[in-house]
């Protein structure tokens, strides 16, 4: 699995109607859908009003390919240009917990 976390920076509240916006028109929905997506949410950090979290995470790295292939990005682009938001992006690949497993409460 292939986990990407975006961070999205605007001003005046601009990140937190982004997302609002990504989830009302139906394009949050249309990526959950996508073939590969396991996760799409969005989340507020308590510290930084300007902030939205995206944790977005995919089965391989072919379905982030299709994704960035299909007609939603140039939509998603369009919003974050709309709302003038910057992003920071960071990128984790899922490994067996092995040893770690014992410390994890379920």
């Amino acid at each position: 699995m292939i986990t990407v976390t975006l961070y999205y920076k605007g001003s005046g509240g601009s990140a937190k109607a982004f997302a609002e916006e990504m989830e009302k028109s139906g394009i949050a929905d249309a990526i959950r859908a996508e073939e590969g997506n396991l996760r799409y949410e969005y989340f507020f950090p308590m510290n930084d009003s300007e902030t939205v979290l995206l944790i977005d995470s995919w089965t391989n790295q072919e379905a982030i390919d299709r994704h960035h292939a299909s007609p939603m990005m140039k939509q998603l682009a369009e919003l974050r240009e709309k709302y003038d938001l910057h992003m920071t992006v960071e990128r984790y690949v899922s490994e067996d917990l092995g040893s770690d497993e014992q410390f994890i409460r379920k």
